[in-house]
């Protein structure tokens, strides 16, 4: 599947360079191209567009506070003469930032991930519903936003998971990755079968349990949790149950 692409940049240079580029990457197809990014609008309206070449300096609205005006962001490149603008941009989620002039490989690169991101969000649409609160049955990953980056994780391979302010760690093995979710939605989500809230603060994996011992649970990576008051005998009836 090819991501359908839309150039707004003000510099007909610079649109030339990328359409000399993308004819030398077989999954881009340029279906726009804009001078100013008030043109852009229309042209989102009226067709799906999964990847913007984004320039920053433009007249009218600048490249950035363009980006801050869209409620449904497809996957953004910014293409700039200017480095300084670079933090700000991965602050908002772009992909990439290139910096012009950009040589092929440096574009190739770009490309690559561009695709990489395209073809995760693509095929966990269904784990990005039960994020929202559907359950899908049969779905045996979950999509999870962790340090500015999508990240697709099986569900058999998390020990437990942990509540951590407004955060969630998800533990898998002695790593973890932290996700800006809330453990009762989570709970929600995950199958019952395999997994228990022992604690308001703890949700295990039945499948990495290595023993019970009055109110902790030892996990087979070797952390000790606390089984909360509240769960401890629908928690011995789950375990006798399962």
């Amino acid at each position: 599947m090819n991501l359908r692409a839309l150039i707004i940049d003000d510099e007909p240079l610079a649109h030339k360079v990328i359409l000399e580029y993308v004819k030398d990457v077989p999954f881009i197809e340029i279906v726009g191209q804009c001078y100013l990014a008030t043109e852009a609008l229309t042209v989102m309206k009226n067709q799906e567009i999964d990847l913007l070449f984004l320039d920053i300096n433009m007249p009218k609205i600048k490249g950035l506070d363009f980006l801050r005006t869209l409620q449904k962001k497809p996957i953004v490149i910014i293409t700039s003469a200017y480095q300084e603008y670079a933090l700000e941009s991965f602050e908002l989620e772009v992909c990439d930032y290139l910096l012009k002039p950009f040589r092929f490989d440096r574009f190739l690169k770009a490309m690559n991930r561009a695709y990489e991101l395209f073809e995760l969000k693509n095929s966990s649409q269904t784990v990005l519903s039960a994020q929202k609160g559907t359950v899908v049955e049969g779905s045996n990953q979950i999509l999870i936003k962790s340090d500015k980056r999508l990240i697709q994780i099986n569900i058999t391979d998390i020990y437990y998971l942990e509540s951590y302010g407004n955060y969630v760690k998800i533990w898998m093995g002695n790593e973890f990755h932290l996700t800006p979710r809330t453990l009762s939605s989570f709970e929600e989500q995950l199958p019952e079968k395999e997994f228990f809230r022992i604690h308001k603060s703890f949700m295990t994996n039945r499948k990495y349990i290595d023993f019970v011992e009055g109110n902790m649970v030892r996990m087979k990576n070797g952390k000790t949790l606390t089984i909360g008051k509240n769960q401890r005998q629908t928690f011995k009836q789950y375990l006798s149950a399962t």
